[in-house]
């Protein structure tokens, strides 16, 4: 037993710290001194003594042990030595002194978007440790890994700008033993092919990493619900929203790379990780977003200057932590008829000012308006049913409206959900371009073709009557929505 305040012995090592407590194990930072001054820094990860006795847990731990061991790369952390200690099972590996990118992610939010250049940098690292996990041999046999666990908590960075990944305490590989169909893992980051409990290969740790890079680029959960089973269900769909509807300056290329890397089934995905890596190095040069070890590390300094290292740094700021109000949001823009048919019979701004009384009758606020376009919200109190049968019944009579002053009327109906700030009511920078604001837009410019209201699934669901579906409709790449119209 150690005193007070003294580091704990454990063998030939000190335990300093605990860093985390997952649930198979503890992880400590620990030194291990030797002869003539001889000092070393490193980690212990210790099983968890409520499962020492288990010898699943058991099995878990030894395999992430021997195949870490036999991936001696760069860009993984390396294992050193799996033993036991007074019935512990143990591995001592590299310390990395740095944090996860979780953490990074979130304690960089109050600087902003994560630089693009940094985050398609760190994805680059993680492939080369993937390009060389899954075509690692063992005594000239494919190990044939799949690391299972790809997540932000599991990608570490050193304060020196290196990208290490971690946790093969779940992975596939052809030298282990027993039930290899058992669910494990973070749900949110899982591959369709994941979830339901299919044969796994590399291609489901690439989707997993695109999953990480476009909440990096995004600064949005892809598929993280209220709770387990809707969370699953979601990998299973792998309905992807574009990205750039969140972030603008995200490039058609860069989008298309991470679409193909999100695709539902995993032949549409890339080949392997070096292909992927080969295409978004292609993409970084092409679009100069190079970035270094250097960068990296310079960033981490930012980061860590201006937000302390303490709980409150894992905090997202204010606008990340408003409780989410819903609302229902429709867009419509007038449009002149054809010149073969009668010239409208009244100027577009005394049609908007026609909108904005029939809207305020309905209790509906105008966000953005101009001549012949607006954008409206209704803010829900008593459920998305009378909202959104309310916002129906105002875009009916609107288009009546519109129709008798000589105009045709695009319009789309989308209910959702925003972060309002308290000051403003309305939400944080890039709003217009998020959720339910970018549906009802997007279904607004199609409802020009059709000349009816158009409703997002989850409205239409909300009217009793006098709605038809319209159809399975793409959005972008792999996304599609069910659209349905009234009227």
């Amino acid at each position: 037993m150690s005193n007070p305040g003294e580091p704990e012995v454990f063998g030939q090592y000190h335990l300093l710290d605990k860093i985390a407590t997952g649930g198979m194990a503890e992880v400590y930072r620990a030194r291990l001194t030797g002869a003539m001054g001889f000092e070393k820094i490193l980690v212990i990860k210790r099983i968890l003594d409520s499962l020492a006795k288990d010898d699943e847990f058991k099995e878990l731990f030894q395999t992430e042990a021997r195949i870490a061991a036999l991936l001696s790369h760069v860009n993984i952390v390396q294992v050193f030595e799996l033993g036991e200690h007074n019935g512990s099972l143990f591995i001592a590996m590299e310390h990395v002194n740095g944090i996860d990118l979780a953490r990074l992610a979130s304690r960089a939010r109050g600087l902003g978007e994560f630089p693009v250049n940094l985050a398609l940098f760190t994805i680059a690292e993680v492939l080369r440790a993937l390009q060389f996990a899954h075509s690692a041999e063992h005594e000239g046999n494919p190990l044939n890994v799949v690391h299972c666990d790809i997540s932000p908590q599991n990608i570490l960075l050193s304060f020196a700008g290196e990208v290490k990944l971690t946790d093969f305490g779940i992975s596939r590989a052809a030298i282990q033993q027993g039930n290899q169909d058992v669910i494990r893992g973070k749900y949110a980051y899982m591959s369709p092919e994941q979830v339901e409990a299919r044969p796994l290969d590399g291609r489901s740790d690439l989707f997993s990493l695109g999953i990480v890079l476009y909440e990096l680029l995004t600064g949005r959960r892809l598929f993280k619900a209220r709770n387990r089973d809707e969370t699953l269900a979601r990998v299973r769909r792998a309905e992807v929203p574009s990205p750039r509807s969140y972030r603008p300056e995200i490039s058609e290329d860069l989008e298309e790379f991470l679409l193909r890397t999100l695709s539902r089934h995993r032949d549409d995905r890339w080949a392997n990780a070096t292909d992927m890596f080969d295409a978004l190095a292609q993409l970084i040069v092409r679009e100069g977003h190079r970035a270094t070890n250097n960068d990296l590390a310079a960033f981490l300094r930012e980061v860590q200057e201006h937000v302390p290292a303490s709980p409150a740094a894992t905090v997202a700021p204010p606008r990340r932590t408003l409780a989410p109000t819903p609302i229902v949001v429709l867009a419509m823009e007038a449009s002149p008829p054809p010149r073969t048919l009668a010239s409208p019979k009244v100027t577009l701004a005394a049609l908007s000012g026609e909108w904005a009384s029939m809207i305020a009758a309905s209790d509906g606020e105008i966000w953005e308006g101009g001549d012949g376009a607006m954008l409206v919200c209704w803010t829900v109190s008593s459920g998305f049913k009378e909202a959104v049968g309310r916002a129906v019944r105002t875009a009916l009579a609107l288009r009546r409206a519109t129709s008798a002053a000589g105009y045709r009327l695009s319009v789309g109906v989308a209910p959702g959900v925003a972060r309002l700030q308290p000051d403003t009511r309305r939400p944080g920078e890039g709003w217009e371009l998020a959720g339910p604001f970018y549906l009802a837009r997007w279904m607004m410019n199609l409802s020009a073709h059709r000349s009816r209201v158009l409703l997002t699934e989850v409205g239409a669901r909300q009217v009793e009557e006098g709605v038809s579906p319209l159809g399975r409709i793409p959005i972008q790449g792999n996304k599609y929505i069910n659209l349905y119209e009234v009227g």
